[in-house]
């Protein structure tokens, strides 16, 4: 599918929003404005509005997506692992917990919660993952947190990068999308790639691809909105 992301206004865009985030004076719509460094990482974001699309009366879709650079490697991960799994972690320093640690939290309501939002992701080992229904009830569902499978063979690092880099497009009710696609330590052509997978990714999900497309927006954190789609 072609890219419909005009490369030099994409160009422009990133240029603008790293300058910015680094404390530089960027132009905007003819006027000036002074960025700021932040001390932390800004996540750089992805704002789509949708046209020609009823989120009541078509097929709600949703799809899932990895790009090539690490968008928030900051995203806290915590493995509900067997004892091989939990050895593993120790050695990489990701937290995780054992059957015996979850049991201990009685499936109170509060604490599978508070676990919930201590951590932006779980990793959980074969064994474990049927058993969490029962240890914690449906508190990780609800938080829409499910852990993600970590089978015996796979390289738990790399398992928790490829979390880390997979963006996520899912239909609610709303007209709007945001997804994080890049970061501002990130250097703009790996932000550009990114961005144009992402967006070409979205608009393969659509019925109508890219005529389901109203604008596109991305922006770090702190940073002003830069329109590159139209």
């Amino acid at each position: 599918m072609s890219n419909k992301l005009n490369s030099a206004i994409l160009d422009k865009a990133l240029e603008d929003i790293l300058a910015f985030s680094n404390g530089e004076t960027i132009t905007k719509g003819g006027e000036e404005l002074k960025g700021k460094k932040r001390n932390f990482v800004e996540t750089i974001e992805m704002q789509v509005t949708l046209k020609n699309y009823d989120p009541q009366r078509e097929k709600r879709f949703s799809g899932t997506f990895k790009l090539p650079t690490v968008p928030r490697p900051n995203l806290k991960c915590c493995v509900l692992g067997n004892a091989a799994h939990c050895e593993q972690a120790d050695r990489i320093g990701v937290d995780h917990m054992s059957v015996e640690d979850l049991k201990k939290l009685n499936k109170n309501k509060k604490l599978v919660k508070k676990l919930a939002k201590k951590y932006d992701f779980f990793l959980a080992s074969n064994n474990m993952i049927k058993q969490i229904p029962r240890l914690l009830g449906p508190g990780l569902t609800k938080a829409g947190k499910f852990p993600t499978l970590l089978a015996p063979s796979d390289d738990m690092q790399e398992k928790i990068d490829e979390v880390r880099s997979t963006i996520k497009f899912q239909m609610k009710k709303v007209m709007c999308l945001n997804v994080a696609v890049g970061n501002v330590t990130m250097t703009k052509q790996e932000n550009t790639v990114n961005v144009q997978l992402a967006a070409n990714f979205l608009a393969s999900l659509l019925k109508k691809q890219w005529q389901n497309i109203g604008v596109i927006y991305i922006k770090s954190s702190m940073g002003p909105s830069m329109q590159i789609f139209f």
